[in-house]
């Protein structure tokens, strides 16, 4: 792991990583990944020294199924609250009404739910756009719409990063936008991307990246989305 805080833990899973934000009694996950993650969420607990109970809140960047698909679990292994955008709840229940290309992302969740037996849970607190949470020395919700309508992203000023959810993909052989199928307001992206570069994050931690090097994927985001003057 570089350029990236000691106490910010990812656990990698079959379609991309979440995260465990560290600190003690008031630790908090952003996101629960779909298939694999609760043997290492565990495992990580327990080498931390942590219990189930030192978490405190889930926070959902969105709905997706590769995001949401262990909601259910994890609320009910730690009690923690589900902090989320009130856009996403029909994501989670799995009845959001994609339309057009989008039904293709509908008929994926669909089969998903079906093969890995998921259950949704309820969100216990609606966020909004920068509203200030009380975790990891600080949390700033940032409302980043493209990818769904409630996709939201989460800055520490602390540790000046911002976790982007799925704004991008981050791989040294692909550096991507979410496919077309996937994104439900994709004519937002723009406005979004432009949000990020105002906030001028100097490290950025995607959901689905290949090496954990904070400075890295905001170098690669910023050339994707064509922000010349930040690219350094």
């Amino acid at each position: 792991m570089r350029n990236c805080p000691p106490n910010l833990h990812a656990i990698r899973g079959l379609m991309g990583c979440c995260f465990l934000l560290a600190d003690g009694n008031n630790s908090v996950m952003i996101d629960t990944g779909l298939f694999g993650e609760p043997i290492f969420i565990r495992r990580l607990v327990k080498k931390l020294g942590l219990t189930p109970q030192s978490i405190k809140a889930i926070l959902l960047t969105h709905g997706h199924l590769d995001h949401a698909g262990n909601l259910a679990w994890l609320k009910r292994w730690t009690g923690a609250k589900v902090l989320a955008h009130p856009a996403e709840p029909r994501h989670i229940d799995g009845t959001y009404p994609y339309q057009g290309v989008n039904r293709w992302c509908g008929r994926l969740e669909a089969a998903g739910r079906r093969l890995f037996r998921y259950r949704p849970a309820a969100i216990d607190e609606f966020l909004a756009d920068g509203q200030r949470l009380p975790f990891w020395g600080g949390l700033q919700v940032v409302h980043l719409p493209g990818h769904t309508a409630g996709h939201l992203g989460f800055f520490s000023e602390r540790h000046n990063l911002l976790f982007s959810g799925d704004m991008f993909a981050s791989y040294f052989f692909n550096v991507h936008k979410p496919w077309a199928i996937l994104n439900s307001v994709p004519e937002q992206f723009a406005a979004s991307a432009e949000k990020i570069r105002r906030l001028q994050p100097r490290r950025m931690v995607p959901c689905h990246y290949d090496f954990l090097d904070g400075e890295r994927h905001r170098r690669r985001f910023a050339k994707l989305y064509g922000l010349d003057d930040w690219v350094k």
